[in-house]
């Protein structure tokens, strides 16, 4: 285990652990999470009670950084949780925390693109 972490693999935790530090992104992943398929955004507007300008900031904060997964469909987008991204954000606690990181199971890939993932 290393003392520290380097400056590039500690601003890309600290953007997974900003990434859901908003109430309006906790209830989005929270509706996606429940959901058992993906949903548009006017779907989460309605949901979420808020604009869709913020909903669309919102997914796309939570995209940059592998929690929301992205399916283009024509002129609609899907947006569906990245199981394997928020699985693994235990994990990326207990690297910054300085213990080891937990077995993952890889079984479950998620498929999408996306940035990166914890």
């Amino acid at each position: 285990m290393r003392d520290f972490l380097e400056r590039s693999e500690a601003e890309e935790y600290a953007g997974w652990f900003k990434a859901p530090a908003d109430a309006t992104r906790i209830q989005i992943m929270t509706l996606l999470a429940r959901s058992s398929q993906p949903l548009k955004v006017g779907q989460i507007v309605e949901a979420a009670g808020v604009g869709q300008s913020t909903v669309s900031h919102h997914l796309k904060g939570l995209a940059d950084v592998g929690f929301v997964l992205v399916e283009r469909e024509g002129a609609f987008s899907w947006y569906r949780l990245n199981a394997e991204c928020v699985d693994a954000f235990p994990s990326a606690a207990h690297v910054v925390m300085g213990r080891p990181a937990p077995a993952r199971n890889r079984s479950g890939a998620a498929r999408g693109r996306r940035r990166s993932d914890p």
